[in-house]
């Protein structure tokens, strides 16, 4: 995927700048991260239909197939679409962080009027960014390695305010299902996978904080990081604070955990917003949260069996350089 700049947005951007160092108030940002679960228009849906997987057929992350059970539970009709699109409205957030979309045209059936960076993988499960329209912002490079030989997802970093002493960098992630509390070195499959994508993670993380860059890794750890185990931990193998500015924030704890409808029995939040030490330091108190879908639409409607979290971040305070 080639760098992309919005170059007309940097005008806004100067002019945004100018406004805080007349004494303005700093300028917030939301961030929020949302896995649509096998999200895609309908006629992809339907021309994938003849040719989908049953439940037997071996994974194979390079190929554009989609599994039989998924046709028959989320062909999705307009009426499903206009109701994700419009918790994404009242979502009305800055940057989104997605996960499960195949690309920019589905994205834009529930995004419209965003700009978008996405991962190119070939199966239809890929992730990225939704991007409000209007802020400066550069398409990174795909963190491809995370991918294990696009076994599994992609990472894709999204810059804002890019090339500049502003800039914010983002990684959207979606690892690997499946272990989602075992020991990291578990023989599990699943744990195994988990676990060559550890140090991916850690390299991309350790980069920028050794280029004292504000980051955040966006996404579906598919690990309840809350409450795994102490011995052979995800957690613990990212937030090792070295070098210091790898120093994390995982900005669901202490957070109550809301499945989003009541018709869920999930334990625990696997979809989180990690922060860096310099992006902390904009972290608004109180601002993490949970955009919930209404019972009867989860039931009715072919949502997500995720929904939206989100933050708030003061961009003045997670750009300042460091004391």
């Amino acid at each position: 995927m080639k760098m992309r700049a919005c170059v007309v947005c940097g005008l806004w951007w100067l002019v945004a700048m100018a406004g805080q160092a007349a004494g303005a108030a700093p300028r917030e940002i939301k961030i929020a991260t949302w896995n649509l679960e096998w999200f895609m228009t309908p006629e992809t849906l339907r021309a994938l239909t003849p040719t989908c997987l049953p439940p037997d057929a071996p994974r194979d992350g390079a190929r554009r197939a989609v599994p039989c059970d998924v046709v028959a539970k989320l062909a999705r009709s307009g009426e499903d679409i206009a109701a994700l699109r419009q918790h994404a409205s009242q979502l009305d957030a800055d940057v989104i962080a997605l996960q499960e979309v195949d690309g920019e045209a589905a994205a834009r059936l529930v995004f419209p009027g965003h700009s978008f960076c996405f991962s190119d993988r070939v199966n239809v499960q890929n992730i990225g960014f939704a991007i409000r329209r209007g802020l400066p912002y550069e398409c990174g490079p795909q963190l491809v390695d995370l991918s294990i030989n696009d076994d599994v997802r992609r990472g894709v970093e999204l810059r804002l305010f890019p090339n500049g002493p502003g800039e914010m960098r983002f990684l959207s992630v979606h690892l690997k299902s499946g272990c989602s509390r075992d020991p990291l070195d578990s023989s599990r499959a699943s744990c195994v996978l988990l676990s060559a994508q550890v140090p991916v993670l850690e390299r991309w993380i350790d980069a920028q904080a050794l280029e004292e860059k504000p980051f955040a890794v966006l996404g579906d750890f598919n690990r309840d990081l809350r409450r795994e185990p102490a011995a052979a931990a995800l957690w613990g193998a990212l937030d090792d604070a070295d070098p210091p500015g790898a120093d994390l924030v995982n900005t669901a704890e202490g957070q109550e955990f809301q499945n989003c409808s009541p018709a869920q029995t999930f334990g625990g939040y696997i979809d989180y917003i990690v922060l860096g030490q310099k992006m902390a330091r904009g972290f608004v108190a109180g601002s993490f949260g949970r955009e919930l879908f209404p019972p009867k639409e989860a039931l009715r409607r072919k949502l997500s069996d995720h929904c939206p979290v989100f933050i708030r971040l003061r961009v003045a305070d997670a750009t300042a350089p460091m004391p």
